[in-house]
């Protein structure tokens, strides 16, 4: 059932990607950013990302289970781009903060969505390790506090461009199972 869930909707975590990927991208070509238009870029990255963890979670009808992980993810993600928005004169080393607990909750709970997923579908080391990669940039993060913007600007543009490319990659093999399990149906 869970991974019904996940196969029918590959294309949302496909937007995931895109979305983290697109951000990751427009922090590299403006590295001239101001605080202010990091902040407002990260706190819409996070709504994005939590309206679409949402839609994945809840997208299965009555009859699916809710993934309680993607729930609290999308959450998280929702709460944080509340937060990072409502405050957007917010010094660089809070920013920092909520970022660096973001990525890591968000990455635990990836890393144990990964782990539930490892019985039900192939390639969930993906969704491990972004997880893990978003773990260990929180902790980079959370270690580094003294960092100038321009230097978390590239640190987050790298991190969500790499995280992007891995969901990417998760979201094209659940379309490829969806397609194999779709066969093997009408072939029975």
């Amino acid at each position: 059932m869970l991974q019904s869930v996940m196969y029918s909707n590959w294309w949302v975590m496909a937007l995931r990607g895109l979305s983290a990927v697109l951000f990751g991208l427009l922090t590299f070509l403006m590295p001239g950013l101001t605080l202010l238009v990091l902040i407002t870029l990260f706190g819409a990255y996070c709504l994005v990302n939590g309206v679409l963890t949402l839609i994945t979670a809840f997208r299965g009808g009555r009859n699916q289970p809710r993934w309680w992980a993607l729930v609290l993810e999308g959450a998280v993600s929702l709460v944080a781009g509340a937060v990072t928005l409502a405050w957007p004169d917010l010094t660089s080393l809070v920013l920092l903060y909520v970022v660096a607990i973001w990525a890591l909750v968000t990455g635990l709970l990836q890393i144990g969505s990964a782990i539930r997923l490892r019985k039900h579908i192939t390639g969930e080391w993906v969704l491990m390790a972004g997880g893990l990669l978003s773990v260990l940039f929180g902790l980079i993060l959370m270690t580094r506090p003294i960092a100038g913007a321009l230097v978390i600007a590239w640190w987050v543009g790298a991190y969500a461009f790499a995280f992007g490319i891995l969901l990417a990659i998760l979201a094209f093999r659940l379309r490829r199972q969806a397609s194999h399990q779709g066969a093997a149906a009408s072939a029975s």
